[in-house]
């Protein structure tokens, strides 16, 4: 595996601080409303119920649920600010509940979902649990349900790596040291020892 794709002890995300350096330059990430675009365009057709699962300020849920009008939606993430960030987005919304949950923990028990949605968040826990939150996420879809996750993995040489930085604008900047990175095909293929059908990577 490559430098890039391992492990560390370091977890910025429950601080303040970085959650803000992220919301700061989220929206100018170059491609990403690419990827949004084509994780939409996968959601079944009849949504009633989501689970945005490290759900930040909120921006994937909305986009879910603008596709999917009347959908009630629940989100997850453990950042306080991240979360009065998303309390705020869907304030009055009655639909939509936001709760504080670290993915290193069990997901909760609250029924089934038609769509379990992640951008950018679990790549953040160990391989591990990477696999145990995959089976979680699959006992709480309804039949005919889609886990939709839009993720950083790990890239398969250095070189791949440092393009995969320059084309979302990061060029030779340091990694986020709360990166755990992990092989697309390996990530699909444990998605598919659980029973996950029409697995693929689409973006």
């Amino acid at each position: 595996m490559a430098r890039w794709a391992m492990a560390t002890e370091t977890n910025l995300w429950p601080t303040v601080e970085h959650a803000l350096w992220y919301l700061e330059r989220a929206d100018g990430v170059p491609h990403r409303t690419e990827g949004e675009a084509t994780l939409i365009e996968f959601l079944p057709e009849r949504v009633e119920r989501v689970l945005d699962l490290g759900t930040g300020d909120g921006r994937l849920l909305a986009l879910v649920r603008t596709a999917r009008p009347g959908a009630a939606g629940l989100a997850l993430d453990l950042n306080e600010h991240m979360l009065a960030t998303a309390t705020e987005r869907f304030a009055g919304d009655t639909d939509v509940e936001v709760r504080a949950h670290d993915l290193d923990d069990p997901l909760p028990e609250e029924g089934q979902f038609d769509a379990i949605v992640s951008s950018f968040a679990i790549h953040h826990v160990p391989d591990e649990r990477k696999q145990s939150l995959y089976a979680e996420v699959f006992a709480l879809l309804r039949p005919g349900g889609a886990f939709l996750n839009l993720e950083h993995v790990a890239s398969v040489s250095d070189r791949l790596h440092l393009e995969f930085l320059a084309a979302v604008g990061e060029g030779d900047k340091t990694d986020d040291p709360s990166n755990i990175l992990a092989p697309v095909d390996q990530q699909l293929g444990w998605l598919r020892d659980i029973g996950f059908t029409d697995v693929d990577c689409h973006w």
